[in-house]
């Protein structure tokens, strides 16, 4: 009944566990996934219960819980509303689920990610059961690092000059950019953008530590202003050892 849980097995389970119309066993000795009916195992094996074992419990409600634990998870609040509005339906959710993704790519392969991550930890822990079964010590789940790997699907392209940063998606969209010019030892960031759809995926904090990166170079001190609509960036400029050094009140002219 022993086998090796590798990643092509375990692709393999979880390619089986969502398909919620026919049921299927793990066939241990061959290390795959086969039907239940009797015509898909072999006639002499028919009676070994040993040798074939359920796949891990998988249900439509469990897919229902991942979709708003990732809603939950995002930070940016155009999307996630997006979302939570599509979770509420009273039908068709998982499709409109999925046409709120199909807007925005990066957001939708954060959630190929997560779910393949999620459903990657739930078939370790279905294994490791077995596995305490046997008398063996547990083997551990995957490292949760969406945001890295989401990450990864942006270059970051110098711009018109040496303090200029552009973030460009997998796709040749910008997603934001950066840019600073030099105030004798001041570096001054004058701009800085994020797209709606592309906020708090880390793209910022990307973009700010190249700005850092040459200013070190130049032994610059850095200086920006932050709109109040934006004061939650401070907390990220805080982590970079910025210090708030003045507050500017504007009063606007409302006869216009």
């Amino acid at each position: 009944m022993r086998f090796e849980l590798d990643d092509t097995l375990t692709d393999d389970i979880i390619f089986h566990m969502e398909n919620q119309e026919n049921d299927f066993l793990l066939d241990t000795r061959e290390g795959c996934v086969i039907g239940t009916r009797c015509d898909d195992i072999k006639e002499s094996d028919c009676d070994d219960a040993e040798r074939y074992i359920p796949l891990p419990a998988w249900e439509p409600k469990d897919g229902y819980r991942l979709m708003e634990k990732f809603t939950a998870s995002l930070k940016n609040p155009v999307v996630r509303h997006e979302l939570s509005e599509s979770l509420n339906k009273n039908k068709g959710v998982f499709r409109a689920f999925r046409d709120v993704l199909e807007q925005y790519p990066d957001t939708e392969k954060m959630w190929f990610r997560f779910k393949e991550q999620k459903m990657k930890n739930e078939v370790v822990s279905w294994y490791n059961a077995l596995r305490e079964e046997w008398g063996l010590e547990p083997i551990g789940a995957e490292p949760e690092d969406t945001m890295s790997l989401v990450l990864e699907d942006f270059i970051i392209k110098k711009g018109e000059s040496d303090f200029h940063f552009i973030a460009e998606s997998s796709d040749g969209v910008i997603a934001g950019s950066i840019n600073a010019v030099w105030n004798g030892a001041i570096l001054e960031i004058n701009k800085f953008e994020i797209k709606n759809e592309y906020r708090c995926m880390g793209i910022g904090k990307t973009l700010l530590s190249k700005v850092i990166e040459k200013a070190d170079e130049n032994k610059l001190d850095i200086s920006i202003d932050i709109p109040f609509e934006t004061d939650f960036f401070s907390r990220s400029l805080l982590l970079e050892n910025f210090k708030p050094v003045m507050q500017r009140f504007v009063r606007k002219n409302h006869t216009t």
